[in-house]
């Protein structure tokens, strides 16, 4: 096999896997980093070499700049992959690569200034006669000057960061006399995500549906779309569940056409470089309108590879390395679906990372699965808690729904065990909601909003949690005993077995009957 050089993987967890199984499968040598919270994770093991760069701490380890550097020259490493996330999207990132002689596979410093940032995003697409959100045409100083753009456009308003994303920095605010607490709260958020606290006002379209455009560029001024992928169901203004096609867009074909035209138009104008994603909040009528655009690879590009058999980050990898050009529109067939597991609280989606013990995930010939734990491991409090992105194909719809469904009821994911075999402390994960959300009748409808969890309430309801295998035995045990008491019989147990028992079955949430 041809070995084309050495990529060092700028990320960590399921992305960096995903990504060095393709390095490997092209003859690419592959370079991993990890950091004092990731001594024991399994992403380091999938690639050739692995770098220490630094403390748990994100600031001192894969967004040090200075050190991802040092670890490509160390290890004789070509080219820069940065995933998603951490540095992907940094401008300065990317000329300190060229400065360095290293090739930053993905888009230009210069295309990732105008995209990246909002207001300047916002400022180019309106150049263009793309339509975007109503909003401030460019960062409010404070909100004084925040309320009087609200009040132009009408609440209810949205505050967001200029410079970046996934829901950090955001604010949806409804009335004038909320708006100066929350952009104090959403800069300051902003700040400390993104080391810049501007924020922009714009125009919160009510019940909207969430619609992006997959779109690859040779950086030459030529881009193709690789069709949509809908992503209205969202928590904390992240996503959760990620489709293609789009419901929507199947209402409104002419739509689609209009907004893969714009985002290709948009891509070929700042001569864009590899794969990004144009996102659109498109309402019932089949109105759109742009929101922004990622300039890297988006977690859930599975979906789309599903539907249109291309692997993305190879194209990416073989575009960097000057041996492909700008390939056809591909044929998408079928419809697929992403959700992600999160170790997280099914009621109120915040973190909570902990320990894991037993994994199990499902297999099967339309069954994706990328995850960085195949066993034991942890979910670190210093990064974003997913455990895993489960994603299906189907020739239909429904029948991705189905398969989607029988796979979440396959997962597993315990706390460990103790020498006795029992679990010791609880993880929780967000595992029932998904497995509520894919039974929900307007999810399997299609009609799906980005309120959609704000207005079912029964997803995020507490079920009562069935007693695993061993815990039903030791209730039963101690029932067996109480009742031998009772009847005046005599049970042989060892002294203080019973109550050191009944006391685990109670830790456990084991009721007696």
């Amino acid at each position: 096999m041809k070995n084309r050089g050495g990529v060092l993987i700028a990320n960590r967890g399921e992305i960096a896997i995903r990504i060095a199984r393709t390095c490997k499968a092209l003859g690419f040598s592959t370079v991993g980093l990890y950091s004092d919270a990731d001594r024991w994770a399994e992403h380091p093991w999938h690639c050739d070499q692995s770098v220490w760069i630094g403390g748990a701490a994100p600031k001192d380890s894969y967004l040090n700049v200075e050190k991802v550097i040092a670890a490509a020259r160390k290890t004789g490493a070509k080219y820069v992959h940065p995933g998603y996330g951490f540095l992907s999207e940094r401008a300065h990132f990317v000329e300190a690569c060229e400065k360095a002689g290293l090739i930053f596979v993905g888009p230009s410093a210069d295309s990732m200034r105008v995209m990246g940032d909002k207001i300047r995003a916002r400022e180019t697409i309106s150049a263009l006669k793309v339509p975007g959100v109503p909003g401030s045409k460019g960062a409010v100083k404070d909100g004084t000057e925040a309320a009087r753009v609200a009040k132009e456009i009408g609440y209810p308003v949205l505050l967001k960061a200029a410079a970046g994303g996934g829901g950090k920095g955001m604010r949806r605010v409804d009335a004038e006399s909320e708006i100066a607490s929350a952009f104090e709260g959403a800069s300051r958020e902003a700040l400390g995500a993104f080391g810049d606290g501007s924020m922009y006002v714009e125009k919160f379209i009510l019940q909207p549906h969430h619609v992006e455009i997959q779109v690859f560029g040779d950086g030459k001024g030529g881009a193709i779309h690789l069709g949509e992928r809908e992503c209205s169901i969202q928590r904390r203004h992240q996503k959760v569940w990620e489709e293609s096609p789009s419901p929507i867009l199947e209402k409104h074909p002419k739509t689609r056409e209009k907004m893969s035209e714009a985002a290709v138009r948009v891509a070929c104008h700042v001569k864009y470089a590899g794969a990004g994603t144009f996102e659109f909040i498109v309402d019932g009528q089949g109105n759109f309108y742009f929101l922004e655009m990622n300039t890297r690879l988006q977690v859930e590009h599975p979906v789309t590879e599903w539907v249109t058999g291309v692997d993305l980050v190879a194209w990416q990898l073989l575009l960097a390395c000057g041996e492909m050009k700008l390939p056809a529109v591909p044929e998408r067939r079928g419809s697929a679906i992403e959700v992600r597991l999160y170790a997280e609280d099914p009621k109120t989606f915040l973190p909570a990372p902990g320990p894991i013990g037993r994994i199990a995930f499902p297999s099967g010939p339309f069954v994706r699965v990328d995850t960085a734990f195949t066993g034991p491991g942890e979910v670190s409090l210093h990064y974003d808690p997913m455990i895993a992105k489960v994603s299906v194909w189907g020739q239909t719809r429904d029948a991705a729904v189905d398969r989607l469904r029988v796979a979440l009821d396959e997962v597993r994911v315990e706390s460990p065990r103790d020498e006795q075999g029992f679990r010791k402390g609880s993880l929780r994960t967000n595992l029932s909601f998904l497995q509520k959300l894919v039974r929900n009748e307007v999810v399997r409808g299609g009609d799906t909003t980005t309120d959609l969890i704000a207005n079912h309430p029964d997803l995020t309801r507490d079920d009562p949690t069935p007693p695993s295998r061993e815990m039903a035995l030791v209730a039963a045990l101690v029932q067996t005993i109480d009742k031998a008491h009772l009847n005046g019989s005599s049970v042989a147990v060892a002294p203080n077995s019973v109550s050191g028992w009944a006391a685990r079955a109670r830790q456990e949430g084991i009721t007696r009957t």
